[in-house]
């Protein structure tokens, strides 16, 4: 019997906007089924994995390849239900925003001089060319990097790497030490790395405030050429 995110990769497959995505090695060579399958595993020993199957490939879907022009790296999906659906940072539970995502949003607000966000769906950035990709597409509820050694990382080296070979001019947002440990894989000479450490609360060097990554990235897509993001969410 086929396993919930064993179906949602195949559905993935099926997508026409996932084709460049899916010439990853990752895809390609078995390593996604398997992935999926360990997962698959875990639901049926009675795991509750976040996000909900369908939106597990999310960040890949709403963003096709040919089509980025930002990167955001995250860690792992919220590991509580309803707040998750697959895009890094991106947040639809009914609470207080979480504290890393409030921390981005003060930023983007006083960056940009717009007004704080409400609500924390960042669909809106993904649907421009912001690819919002998690180092670990799954998560089990209730245990933050359950499934950070799955085989996940495997398809975000490729990715980030896919997308420096691949695309002329992309913004790669880099905020603390896993994602800041991807620069290697990004080619500086054509591309804008902005770096900066994690923005959670938990990280005493404080030092993502005042980076100003939004306007520096618009700024810099439109010398390439390219549309800035409309980074407001309201």
């Amino acid at each position: 019997m086929t396993g919930p995110v064993t179906k949602a990769l195949e559905a993935f497959r099926a997508d026409g906007r996932t084709a460049a995505w899916r010439r990853l090695p990752f895809f390609s060579s078995g390593a996604a089924e398997r992935v999926a399958a360990r997962v698959d595993d875990a639901i049926a020993g009675g795991a509750e994995v976040l996000p909900p199957p369908e939106a597990v490939f999310n960040a890949l879907t709403l963003t096709p390849l040919e089509e980025v022009k930002a990167v955001i790296l995250g860690q792992d999906p919220y590991p509580t239900p309803g707040d998750a659906h697959g895009l890094a940072f991106s947040y639809r539970g009914s609470r207080r925003l979480p504290a890393s995502l409030r921390t981005i949003l003060a930023e983007m607000a006083e960056d940009l001089g717009q007004p704080m966000p409400k609500a924390g769906d960042l669909t809106h950035w993904a649907k421009q060319g912001v690819l919002l990709l998690n180092t670990a597409l799954t998560v089990e509820a209730g245990k933050a990097g359950a499934h950070l050694r799955f085989g996940w990382s495997d398809l975000v080296d490729q990715a980030v790497t896919a997308v420096s070979d691949n695309q002329p001019a992309v913004a790669f947002l880099l905020w603390g030490g896993p994602a800041r440990k991807r620069v290697s894989l990004i080619d500086g000479d054509k591309h804008l790395v902005i770096e900066a450490g994690h923005p959670s609360p938990l990280n005493r060097l404080r030092d993502f405030r005042g980076t100003r990554p939004f306007s520096r990235a618009n700024a810099w897509l439109a010398q390439k050429g390219l549309e800035p993001i409309d980074w407001p969410l309201d």
